[in-house]
């Protein structure tokens, strides 16, 4: 074997890990004897083989009996902390990522759900560098890559912390941000001291291009969840026309075709929340004093009219026609028409001085909400005893199709840091239509109190702020004609 001997152990690194060398060259490294004679028997060696033996190996900076790594325990906890912190980001980044990725609107917001899955990749990839760089560190970049995927876990932790703070209302996973959170400080420490930018090769093109996708990311959140969301218009085409009525000699009855029509001619698509046409008919006596201007105040309980008319006396108007248009929880994308057509029936004696055609839409932007597929479906009678707490006596609440289900913001990144929202949609044909978008969860809360009674005590500005949270607004058109007009042209 010369004078030299075959196998050479090095002293006892910063870690405890003694490297293995023969003839100068680097065959392994062990933590302990059971692991030196398991590198010696892959070399050929047999196991029985006397490892005091000087003649065949050379200790340096101690004997067989100095093996420092007493404390392989606490390197191991340290795998096992770093494996289950970044297994845990890795999670969220994936749920995050995973719904804007795969079913956001925009390329933006899509674009900012791609770049989540990349950052939980990176941790994937990251965890077998975590068992290297506390292990044998046999791979050069281990380290740099332990270091991306906390710095990551801390990128991410940090924004959904400030989100939440927004609102800071108690959820779950708010704990889990905060742990998380925890987490990536400890292990920052934890790297910092261990320097680990000394493994890694040119650190500042490693650190100019961790900063390169920070700042990537944050425009492309930017972009997506404030300034696209907020810039982009919606515009809509609503028409509602009276045709050419049809009567009949032997019939006391008019019809009078009624020609509705709606058209999204902007960039946004949306969806209808709930939608409504009523007819009204316009009464009134003539005022030859010409006095009718004063009587848009109605007595002294604070009632009032928005118009007056100084020919026109008593007036009123009445329900004579009311509907659904397209229907709750269907979707009007960009450049989508929607038509519909009714007949009217009046007598031909008809008392009414005019006719007046509403179409009105509640519509909900596309680009910021998604509604539950079994919106339409999921719909309570409140006339129903049967409905539960959807239940209201007729003569007290009146009459509704109450439409309830969850909607979501769209992008995730807001989802997961508030309480989930809901959106209850009210239809009668003698009222108006109501949308309410609130935090209130009606399957599992006050389940002895009524729908009504929990609408009417939340707070106005709450259902503000959520209504342009979700881009819920309402868009309408209107068309008036007179009777008389309509009578002189029917035709047999």
């Amino acid at each position: 074997m010369g004078i030299r001997p075959w196998v050479v152990v090095e002293p006892p690194n910063r870690r405890g890990l003694r490297r293995i060398t023969i003839h100068d060259k680097a065959v392994g490294s062990a933590w302990s004897l059971r692991e030196l004679r398991e590198v010696l028997r892959h070399l050929g060696y047999p196991d029985d083989m006397d490892l005091e033996d000087r003649s065949l190996v050379l200790w340096r900076g101690g004997d067989s009996s100095v093996w420092p790594d007493d404390r392989g325990w606490r390197r191991r906890v340290f795998i096992a902390l770093m494996l289950v912190g970044l297994l845990g980001s890795l999670a969220l980044h994936t749920v995050i990522g995973a719904a804007d990725a795969f079913g956001a609107l925009t390329f933006a917001q899509r674009l900012v759900g791609v770049l989540f899955l990349l950052a939980g990749a990176v941790q994937g990839i990251a965890l077998p560098a975590v068992v290297d760089y506390w292990g044998r560190r046999q791979i050069r970049v281990s380290g740099a890559l332990v270091l991306l995927g906390v710095l990551i876990t801390l990128g991410t932790t940090t924004l959904l912390l400030f989100l939440w703070l927004q609102e800071q209302e108690f959820i779950f996973t708010v704990l889990i941000f905060f742990t998380l959170w925890l987490w990536s400080l400890w292990s920052l420490h934890t790297l910092i001291r261990e320097r680990v930018w000394r493994g890694i090769p040119h650190p500042r093109r490693f650190a100019a291009g961790v900063t390169a996708t920070a700042l990537l990311s944050a425009l492309s959140l930017g972009y997506s969840s404030v300034y696209q969301p907020l810039v982009a218009p919606y515009h809509f085409v609503l028409k509602a026309e009276f045709g050419i009525p049809q009567t009949d000699a032997h019939s006391p009855y008019i019809h009078i075709p009624l020609k509705l029509y709606a058209k999204n001619d902007g960039g946004i698509p949306v969806y209808i929340v709930v939608d409504d046409y009523t007819v009204w008919g316009h009464v009134a006596e003539f005022a030859e004093s010409a006095d009718g201007m004063k009587e848009w105040r109605r007595g002294d309980e604070g009632e009032w009219l928005a118009e007056a008319e100084a020919f026109e006396s008593k007036v009123s108007n009445e329900n004579l026609a009311s509907g659904q248009f397209q229907g709750p929880g269907s979707t009007l994308d960009s450049g989508e028409e929607f038509r519909m057509e009714k007949v009217i029936t009046l007598p031909k004696d008809t008392k009414y001085e005019t006719l007046n055609a509403i179409l009105q839409l509640n519509v909900l932007r596309q680009d910021r909400g998604k509604i539950d597929d079994d919106f339409f479906n999921n719909y309570k009678l409140s006339w129903v005893k049967a409905s539960g707490r959807y239940y209201c006596p007729p003569s007290e609440c009146g009459e509704h199709v109450i439409y309830h289900g969850r909607v979501r913001y769209n992008n995730n990144l807001i989802n997961v840091t508030r309480k989930p929202r809901y959106v209850a949609a009210f239809w009668s044909p003698e009222e108006d239509p109501g949308v309410f978008i609130s935090s209130f969860n009606f399957k599992k809360n006050k389940m002895d109190m009524s729908i009504y009674g929990i609408y009417s005590g939340l707070d106005a500005t709450d259902v503000a702020r959520e209504a342009e949270r979700y881009g819920l607004s309402l868009v309408s058109v209107n068309s008036e004609v007179s009777v008389k007009g309509l009578l002189k042209q029917a035709q047999p």
